[in-house]
């Protein structure tokens, strides 16, 4: 492709994952709402929704959404908690197709990545076929359906994959970028979450374009460094590259107690059970850690973290439950009920590379 022409970038995006995988191997699904996430427990569930399906939306139900609230607003709907597993192994095939069409290759959780198309299509025309044969060969192979959004960066890529969803092919040239994105609601950005959105608003910034308008100098004051960023995004303006990101920083598990508890036999079983699952999991990827950290959450929402930095490279269980157990102690009160716990390992280091400690 000549060096005058835009990039051309994919964003790949799965529709509602969880769920469609869901519906495929259990086809008496189909036509339902269908949540993933914490056992509901007749409204009275304290975990989350993980993620639903668009029959599911129309209820008003949403990822993130406490269970115990989606359970009131449709009781009738099929709950299932999250088979993780599956879910990995159909992701580990749907990105292995996807680095099959892709100069550059970049994954995002299980169900989303970047593709970097440049040198494969002279314009985007061709691009919009080459997204086609994507997603053809998506649903031939796995039976699901994503929506792919094309750009000349990954901003404008990443936005315009949710513009048609489900099963949606939106392609938006560098001449386009600012006439797409102008009317969308400045929460589309990013970067931008609920409080930054009612900060925006009270500035009478609703859409992209009020963004892109906005005195950057006021958005510098307001925000800091950010103000720049998003002044920038507005515009359309993103160099950042697609690359293969395989570098893993950090694995965790936490729990939400199905009661607050200021038990701390409990508390300490469960913290225990954490690390078993943690464990686990840095085995599995063959990774040392030196640094673990607790998370502790009292029925308040008041939250702490405490972490500790080791002097070794390890992977031995008791290690992770020592220094666990150890760090949770100054926050078990008695007359103080937990909410939630949760066990981190960081400064992991691939075990190909170190010697294990014996």
């Amino acid at each position: 492709m000549a060096k005058n022409k835009s990039r051309v970038i994919f964003h790949v995006d799965m529709d509602h994952f969880f769920t469609a995988v869901e519906e495929r191997e259990h086809p008496e699904y189909k036509g339902k709402p269908v949540v993933v996430g914490a056992d509901p427990k007749d409204g009275k569930g304290r975990g989350v929704v993980s993620t639903c399906n668009y029959e599911a939306r129309k209820y008003g139900i949403r990822s993130a959404m406490p269970i115990a609230r989606a359970w009131r607003k449709c009781p009738q709907a099929v709950y299932l908690p999250v088979n993780y597993d599956l879910y990995k192994r159909v992701s580990s095939r749907i990105m292995d197709i996807l680095r099959g069409f892709a100069d550059k290759f970049e994954q995002w959780g299980l169900d989303e990545a970047f593709l970097g198309v440049s040198s494969r299509v002279q314009n985007f025309e061709e691009a919009k076929r080459l997204a086609r044969e994507i997603k053809r060969e998506i649903y031939e192979k796995e039976k699901l359906t994503c929506s792919i959004g094309i750009g000349p960066n990954k901003l404008v890529a990443k936005i315009a994959s949710d513009f048609e969803k489900p099963d949606g092919l939106t392609a938006v040239e560098e001449s386009d970028v600012k006439r797409f994105l102008s009317p969308l609601p400045v929460d589309k950005l990013l970067w931008v979450g609920k409080k930054t959105k009612q900060k925006l608003n009270a500035l009478g910034i609703k859409t992209i374009g009020d963004l892109a308008k906005f005195d950057a100098s006021v958005l510098i004051e307001k925000f800091g460094v950010i103000g720049r960023q998003l002044h920038l995004s507005a515009q359309g303006i993103d160099r950042s590259e697609v690359q293969e990101r395989w570098e893993i920083k950090s694995m965790s598990r936490d729990t939400t107690f199905e009661e607050d508890t200021s038990d701390t036999e409990i508390i300490l079983k469960t913290l225990n059970t954490l690390a078993e699952e943690v464990h686990k999991q840095l085995i599995k990827s063959n990774f040392n850690f030196k640094t673990v950290t607790i998370k502790i959450r009292y029925k308040n929402f008041e939250t702490h973290t405490h972490s500790k930095t080791l002097p070794f490279l390890t992977d031995r269980l008791r290690d992770i439950q020592e220094t666990a157990s150890d760090l949770i102690q100054a926050y078990l009160q008695p007359n103080r009920k937990v909410r939630l716990i949760g066990v981190k390992l960081s400064n992991l280091v691939s075990s190909e590379k170190q010697k294990k400690l014996i």
